[in-house]
């Protein structure tokens, strides 16, 4: 695993990349932020959907809720980049827009939407 810390608008956010899929329970979620808060001392994480385990996007796993409420206890914040389109479940575009519609978690399709999103304060 490979973790790039950036700073754009004064915001500093780690940005995740790996061979392998990264989270695929809670557990590894919170091994990831403790990481990389531990080597680059930032809370606010820009990673790839394909480094997310699939299950995390079937909504009726319980995958998504459970390790994105791990973020938001750690009082972390992440945007996950990539192409939702192949996703057609209602709930989890419901879910998708609620989410971008907060301040601590979001979905976006690229890299440079997700490090504009957590740059904004």
């Amino acid at each position: 695993m490979k973790i790039e810390k950036i700073t754009c608008n004064n915001v500093d956010i780690a940005r995740v990349d790996a061979a392998e899929v990264v989270i695929v329970d809670s557990q590894s979620a919170i091994d990831l932020m403790m990481t990389v808060n531990y080597e680059t001392g930032v809370k606010n994480i820009a990673i790839s959907k394909d480094l997310i385990a699939d299950e995390f996007f079937v909504l009726s796993s319980g995958l998504a809720g459970e390790i994105l409420q791990k973020f938001v206890n750690y009082q972390f914040r992440i945007a996950i980049y990539g192409d939702y389109t192949k996703y057609t479940s209602k709930p989890l575009k419901d879910f998708i827009y609620e989410s971008n519609n907060g301040k601590d978690v979001f979905f976006v399709d690229s890299f440079e939407a997700a490090v504009d999103k957590l740059s904004l304060k």
